[in-house]
């Protein structure tokens, strides 16, 4: 089979099985097991797939079309215009997470020295605002030493060096440390809500994408404990469930937060929220 028929085989799979992108997650597939670049699949398409390969492909098409996230499949997927290496113990990057990057990057300004990502993952919030900010101090922290690995592996390929990669269940190893922001993307789905939508989810790490209390328990700890950790006119800047931002305002008001702002993802749903610490 040449290069060219395997395109329309798998697209026409793919495609049955109601993957949208059909023909880009072909030739992706393609490109990662031939480990030739998008281009060379289409200006060589007459180029023959041998033995090995085939079987290589067949069975990333197979899992492919059992719902198995192609990030996975072929190990990274980009984020930020940055190559981030995943793996099925971390969530694949979103594009809310994107809106949330944003947030911390208008929020940066001169006097901004030392930022906190609390359940870094793959590493790609601090590893966005890092490629912007190489000034900055980050600390990312995450509960398990494998997940901060690969974060620290996709920092050294990506050349970052300013951040520090710290194992914490959230606040637990910090100390007395103390940042100018405060990021982070925790679990926020309730276990009734992730029943609803297992199917498209049964490949990811529930623990990184469920929390107790209809969902808010995680984000609670965290705006609850967040102003010890926060240096006088700091920010503390979260991502959220799409109906949990009416909550989540009443407990940063609670707590004491000033100037406490919502902004909204594409579907116009409150997705983060953020709000700053100042003492008189």
């Amino acid at each position: 089979m040449i290069i060219s028929q395997y395109i329309e085989y798998s697209s026409n799979i793919l495609k049955k099985n109601k993957i949208l992108a059909y023909q880009l997650e072909s030739v992706m597939i393609l490109s990662f097991v031939l480990k030739k670049s998008k281009a060379w699949i289409y200006g060589f398409s007459e180029t023959k797939i041998n033995y090995k390969q085939y079987k290589i492909l067949k069975n990333l098409l197979k899992r492919r079309i059992k719902g198995e996230p192609i990030a996975y499949l072929l190990g990274f997927c980009e984020f930020w215009s940055l190559k981030i290496q995943v793996s099925p113990y971390v969530l694949i990057p979103r594009r809310d997470t994107e809106i949330l990057v944003n947030i911390v990057l208008k929020k940066i300004n001169i006097n901004t020295k030392k930022i906190l990502d609390l359940g870094t993952g793959s590493g790609i919030i601090s590893l966005a605002i890092a490629s912007k900010y190489n000034f900055i101090n980050i600390t990312a922290t995450d509960i398990s030493k494998k997940i901060i690995n690969l974060a620290k592996y996709n920092a050294k390929k990506l050349h970052i060096n300013n951040i520090n990669f710290l194992i914490s269940n959230w606040f637990s190893n910090l100390k007395n440390n103390k940042f100018d922001i405060i990021v982070s993307n925790p679990p926020y789905i309730s276990y009734f809500e992730y029943l609803l939508i297992k199917k498209q989810l049964k490949f990811e790490p529930i623990k990184s994408l469920v929390s107790f209390n209809n969902g808010l328990a995680d984000l609670y700890h965290i705006i609850l404990n967040a102003l010890k950790y926060l240096n006088n006119y700091g920010w503390l800047i979260l991502e959220h469930g799409y109906e949990q931002g009416y909550i989540l305002k009443k407990i940063f008001k609670i707590k004491q937060f000033k100037n406490i702002m919502q902004y909204y993802d594409i579907q116009q749903h409150y997705r983060v929220i953020c709000g700053q610490k100042i003492l008189n």
